[in-house]
């Protein structure tokens, strides 16, 4: 397994973002996939996980309801749609596979991280 996430940017509040992270070996077909984040000061917090048939998703209580994963699995490619974005959104993003197929938010299952990309929102 092989991580690419891309897509981050700056944004300003209420904005939209997209982020993918692509499996250049394409070899996470039947892992679970999570995003994951590191904000200034703050430890890494799990933002959303995706089985590896999308059958299953999980969303940290704050982002419930503006962000969504999905993955295509022909493309090899797991995203995170990151609508009504808030200034506290602000972090480095980074995908991560798991050694599972079902979601997941310990880290110990997450072996495989790709390198982060920086999301900054502007109020």
């Amino acid at each position: 397994v092989q991580l690419q996430a891309s897509g981050g940017g700056l944004v300003q509040a209420g904005g939209s973002l997209r982020l993918s992270c692509a499996d250049s070996k394409r070899t996470f077909s039947n892992n679970a996939v999570a995003w994951a984040r590191r904000a200034p000061g703050k430890e890494r917090e799990f933002v959303a996980a995706i089985s590896w048939n999308g059958g299953s998703t999980y969303y940290l209580d704050s982002v419930k309801g503006r962000f969504t994963i999905s993955r295509d699995r022909v493309k090899n490619t797991v995203y995170l749609q990151m609508n009504s974005l808030k200034p506290e959104d602000t972090a480095v993003y980074f995908c991560a596979a798991s050694r599972r197929s079902s979601v997941s938010t310990n880290s110990y299952d997450y072996p495989y991280w790709g390198q982060g990309t920086q999301v900054t929102v502007s109020s």
